[in-house]
């Protein structure tokens, strides 16, 4: 499938991996993928504003990557998340639900731990990080949405189309910013 991708949508893969890394996430996500398009320029067209994204991303995370429907339906159960989370970071710190969650142990890992030499250098991208569940269903559906389109290539366009395609915080956040599955087909 990778041999279909564009340099662009390479370069969005490797830069989510990136983000990943910076992150010290144990999974790459759609959040990542998501935030790779706006650090290479691909959602400059649509007149985002990166910051506003960005931010709006991170709201979300320190929400546990609850979105705002999720939000909704547990406020009509007579449940304020907002509250949940305040009190969650009352006991156990500001963050805590957007921290990354905690990166497993590998047998090489231990090993370099036992021998004094600790982790390899992540700058490096030495560290392998997997995709996340949910990130390779959006690799996945861009190659769907590039077939259904008789596109021969895998560009941002169809990375962006997925992502919007799949409920959740990262469609939420493009929503909110005027990117919609229908504003970005007409981008094309």
């Amino acid at each position: 499938m990778f041999e279909r991708f564009t340099r662009d949508a390479r370069s969005t893969v490797v830069g989510a991996v990136a983000e990943a890394r910076q992150a010290r996430a144990a999974t790459v996500t759609e959040e990542h993928l998501l935030l790779s398009l706006l650090a290479l320029g691909a959602l400059d067209p649509f007149g985002v504003d990166r910051g506003a994204v960005a931010a709006d991303l991170a709201a979300a995370r320190r929400r546990g990557g609850m979105s705002r429907a999720d939000e909704e339906a547990l406020a009509g159960l007579g449940i304020d998340l907002g509250e949940i989370v305040s009190r969650i970071e009352e006991a156990h710190g500001e963050g805590v639900l957007a921290a990354p969650a905690p990166r497993r142990r590998t047998l090489g890992g231990s090993l370099r731990s036992a021998l004094g030499r600790g982790e390899p250098d992540d700058r490096g991208g030495s560290r392998h990080v997997p995709f996340a569940q949910g990130s390779k269903k959006v690799l996945e559906q861009s190659l769907r949405i590039a077939l259904g389109r008789k596109d021969k290539h895998i560009g941002t366009l169809h990375l962006l189309l997925a992502l919007l395609s799949r409920p959740g915080t990262v469609a939420e956040v493009l929503t909110d910013h005027g990117i919609t599955y229908t504003t970005a087909e007409a981008h094309a």
